[in-house]
């Protein structure tokens, strides 16, 4: 096999999506010489502004930033190259079936005033849960940006951790941890139908939560999304913070590979990689589906566990058991996309007159919880729902440079739907798809249906084959209880560090999840730096 020059990197990072660039640029940053391989033309990964026609741009795939890391945003330094993001204000809004539209606005005073209109009892309701919430999401904070325990009392390693886990929690009390459990374990609907009467408010709790997994509102585990969303985010380290990114969501791949490459780092598109190579149970290199070779001394992989272990290395490199556990790892991605350009801006009835057009920016489509879990039931079938929950970003309301003038650009997030098909396939149905949440949409926007321009439709299936996420999985495994934390890709292996020495896991799959955070790339290369500066690969040749 061809060999691809003689250098010899010091790392390789395989994927171009935001968390393999933020690692990239993490190990460029101290002093590695750092090579990143992306399999598509362009870098981002799921984050990206793509062109879907001449001269309209969307955010394909994920669409709004909620958790970026202002750790990363300020120690990368993404201000300096383009990154820009605008509060979302409202942070959502959601469009009921009478007509109504109901905005959640990011100034909490705001927000009770505006839910006072619907049920005074729930309104102070909010403000006492607020305040819980986010001090419980304070507690989980830090974990972030740190790698999960590794649950060991037979080493002095599994006590360290132990004892660090403890420290974050010393001030908890009993009720405190009594919440955590239940927002853990429980289910959103339960959760809702105890502390609020208004069946609006319920859903617009629901339309906050509740993204990209499996399960209804009523199904267990669902009330994690009630922390999640409250963990900080942004350049202010905002508690619930939601903001469109100037540009589109490419804009923040684009500046963490403008600022990997000011550091040192090196970026090749249209390089997959088709296999890791090992060497007694080191890794060595990758070698490209073009036959070629890179060498390096240590690898991270952006890639799901799923595609990193299952594909790109041959099942004798890994423990059998560890094998059967990534086997298992729940994927089946439950969402899809479908994009438009459209010849007039979407109206949405119940919209006031008064509203800016940042106000009239995000919609949510999904008129209560029940409709949710129904939803979820037709689809954990194999069946398309005929009734779907919708997002709908407005883009070109919140930056006008998406599109030219005269033209609007709408990307929409749609759930539930299967992965696996009960009857026929994603190719036969993806049209149908396509035409049911225009349907939706015109129930709350009539004019949408008359002034579409172009339109993309991405299942599951299309965003497993174009943009590698394997089963159509946004969060590279589903985030549920078995999923998270120290559970995270499978027990054992929560520490960036895989069963192949110097092969770490850098993307979604690792903690703490999914979502454009950054914080999977941003530990995984920390935990590297440690084992490089604590000697672990001195002298080692690749």
């Amino acid at each position: 096999m061809a060999v691809t020059g003689q250098k010899v990197y010091d790392a390789i990072v395989i994927g171009g999506g935001h968390n393999g660039l933020t690692a990239a640029a993490y190990l460029a940053r101290a002093g590695l010489s750092t090579l990143v391989l992306e399999r598509r033309e362009i870098v981002g990964g799921c984050c990206v502004t793509e062109e879907i026609a001449p001269g309209c741009r969307a955010s394909t795939t994920s669409y709004v930033a909620s958790m970026l890391r202002p750790e990363v945003i300020s120690d990368l330094q993404l201000a300096d190259y383009g990154l820009r993001m605008v509060p979302c204000d409202p942070a959502i809004q959601v469009a009921f079936p009478d007509g109504r539209v109901v905005p959640w606005w990011a100034e909490r005073g705001r927000a009770v005033q505006e839910f006072r209109r619907h049920s005074e009892k729930d309104a102070a309701t909010f403000v006492r849960v607020d305040d819980e919430l986010k001090k419980l999401a304070r507690y989980l904070q830090p974990f972030f940006l740190e790698p999960p325990p590794e649950i060991d009392a037979r080493t002095l390693s599994g006590w360290s951790d132990l004892f660090r886990v403890g420290k974050r929690f010393r001030n908890i009390s009993s009720y405190e941890i009594a919440q955590l459990v239940s927002f853990l374990t429980g289910s959103l609907g339960e959760f809702l139908d105890r502390n609020y009467e208004s069946d609006t408010i319920k859903t617009m709790f629901l339309a906050n939560n509740v993204y990209g997994k499996h399960g209804g509102p009523y199904q267990p585990g669902t009330a994690i999304g009630l922390l999640f969303h409250l963990l900080s985010g942004g350049e202010h380290e905002l508690q619930g913070f939601y903001g469109h990114v100037m540009g589109g969501m490419g804009a923040i791949s684009n500046a963490l590979a403008a600022s990997g490459r000011k550091l040192g780092a090196e970026i090749r598109t249209s390089a997959p990689v088709a296999r890791i190579d090992t060497r007694n149970g080191w890794a060595r290199g990758v070698f490209l589906e073009d036959g070629s070779e890179v060498r390096s001394r240590i690898i991270l992989s952006s890639a799901d566990p799923k595609r990193t272990f299952l594909k790109m290395l041959a099942e004798s490199d890994l423990p059998s058991h560890f094998v059967q556990a990534v086997r298992g790892i729940k994927m089946a991605g439950p969402c899809a996309k479908v994009n438009f350009v459209l010849s007039e801006e979407p109206r949405f009835i119940g919209t006031p007159s008064t509203h800016t057009p940042l106000e009239r920016t995000f919609y949510t489509i999904v008129p209560s919880l029940e409709f949710a879990e129904r939803c979820y039931d037709i689809a954990k079938f194999g069946d398309i729902p005929e009734e779907l929950w919708v997002d709908c970003v407005v883009a070109s309301n919140a930056d006008d440079s998406l599109a030219p003038a005269g033209k609007h650009i709408m990307t929409c997030f749609v759930q539930y739907v299967p992965y696996q098909l009960r009857v026929g396939t994603w190719d036969e149905n993806r049209e149908l798809l396509g035409d049911r949440v225009v349907r939706k949409i015109a129930e709350h926007a009539p004019n949408v249906s008359g002034s579409i321009v172009a339109r993309q439709v991405l299942t599951p299936l299309d965003l497993e084959r174009t943009y590698g996420l394997t089963e159509g999985n946004i969060f590279h495994g589903d985030l549920t209880l078995e999923q998270l934390f120290f559970m995270r890709p499978v027990a054992g292996w929560s520490q960036y560090r895989t069963p192949i020495d110097g092969l770490y896991l850098c993307g979604a799959g690792a903690h703490p999840g999914g979502g454009v955070t950054g914080a999977p790339g941003h530990n995984a290369a920390r935990q590297a730096l440690r084992d490089w500066k604590n000697g672990r690969f001195k002298g080692r040749a690749a």
